[in-house]
């Protein structure tokens, strides 16, 4: 089964953007070019975004191959298929990845395990329930990544799938 998703750079240096695209033409298998733009967020930075197509699993590839570079700020987000649930891959240099699986709406789907494991901890004393469930949304994640969404004025906006 095919799915398709979204990998966002949100910011990474000049000399990084050629081996972005050849760590994604190496998961995909395909020559990919990326079309760059100034990060205004992060002067001296640069960002893109790519539409990709490919077997379930490939978000998951793609996040693998770019992880381990320490000035690369991402996403990966996969819809859906008939064989598999959504994924989003987050990253950031300060806070490393986070994964999460999505339903049909784009909505983080937590595993029952993960909930009663923070409420253990929460009930230990351990840590702050509400922080634990934070972690648990990628809400760290999301406040870091948050000013580098937007690449400003002139950047081209790609519409994923219509909701009925």
């Amino acid at each position: 089964m095919t799915t398709r998703g979204v990998l966002y750079v949100h910011s990474a240096p000049r000399a990084l953007c050629p081996h972005v695209e050849w760590a994604v033409a190496g998961v995909l298998g395909t020559r990919v070019s990326l079309d760059w733009i100034r990060q205004p967020a992060a002067p001296g930075t640069w960002r893109s975004e790519f539409s990709w197509q490919g077997q379930a699993g490939t978000a998951s590839k793609l996040a693998s191959a770019l992880r381990g570079w320490h000035l690369l700020r991402f996403e990966v987000t996969a819809e859906p298929c008939p064989t598999a649930e959504g994924e989003r891959y987050s990253c950031t240099p300060d806070l490393g990845i986070f994964h999460a699986v999505t339903g049909i709406h784009g909505d983080i789907l937590i595993p029952e395990d993960r909930l009663r494991a923070a409420l253990q901890r929460s009930q230990r004393g351990e840590t702050d329930l509400e922080a634990e469930l934070n972690k648990l949304l990628g809400k760290p994640w999301d406040d870091e990544l948050e000013p580098f969404r937007y690449a400003g004025e002139g950047a081209p906006v790609r519409w994923l799938h219509q909701v009925v």
